[in-house]
């Protein structure tokens, strides 16, 4: 992992935007992110919750999986060896990565959801076309919405909006929205993965 000294970052951005540094080493025919993976409480909420709320198409199931008496768990998944996934769950939301949704029991399993500041805290954001209609829909759905939507003025993401929402299990989720491009755009051909393009 190539480490950057903080009074380096902004020179570094200002390489990465203009291509120079853009010719970083990569697992080898690595094309992108194929989906994000996620423990989840209870899946059926789960699967009901990106199926009827957010309009996520289901796949197929998996499940179930355990070692009674081995390692594999805790050698392959990292997880205490007597974890069990009573079942995953693939879906498809739009034009982006593929979701996996976990569901897992373990001993010492903590069942509170991680925060944005908590290490390996996440979120997924989800692109929509009108804020505006995408916040009154999840409201109007219960969803609680964390405040009003956030316009960016100024930096490489002016033109950006975005909003952070909770599914009902408390993971926290986003919407973004720009659909006029992003500031960075203007200074540089390379461009960021965007759902909408």
């Amino acid at each position: 992992m190539k480490f950057i000294k903080p009074k380096f970052i902004t020179a570094y951005l200002l390489l990465s935007l203009s291509g120079i540094g853009s010719a970083m080493a990569s697992i080898p025919g690595m094309k992108g992110p194929e989906h994000i993976g996620f423990t989840v409480p209870r899946m059926t909420e789960a699967v009901e919750f990106f199926v009827e709320i957010m309009g996520c198409d289901p796949f197929y199931q998996l499940g179930p999986f355990a070692d009674e008496k081995g390692d594999w768990m805790a050698t392959h998944l990292n997880v205490h060896p007597r974890a069990t996934i009573p079942a995953i769950q693939l879906l498809r939301c739009g034009n982006g990565s593929n979701l996996e949704l976990f569901e897992y029991t373990a001993p010492g399993q903590n069942k509170q959801p991680a925060t944005n500041s908590d290490v390996a805290g996440h979120h997924i954001g989800f692109y929509v076309e009108n804020m505006d209609a995408a916040v009154t829909y999840l409201k109007n759905q219960g969803i609680r919405v964390l405040g009003e939507p956030s316009v960016m003025t100024s930096g490489p993401s002016a033109g950006e909006s975005w909003v952070y929402f909770l599914a009902p299990w408390g993971m926290q989720l986003e919407l973004v929205s720009y659909p006029n491009g992003k500031a960075y755009e203007k200074d540089t051909d390379r461009r960021l993965f965007a759902p909408n393009k």
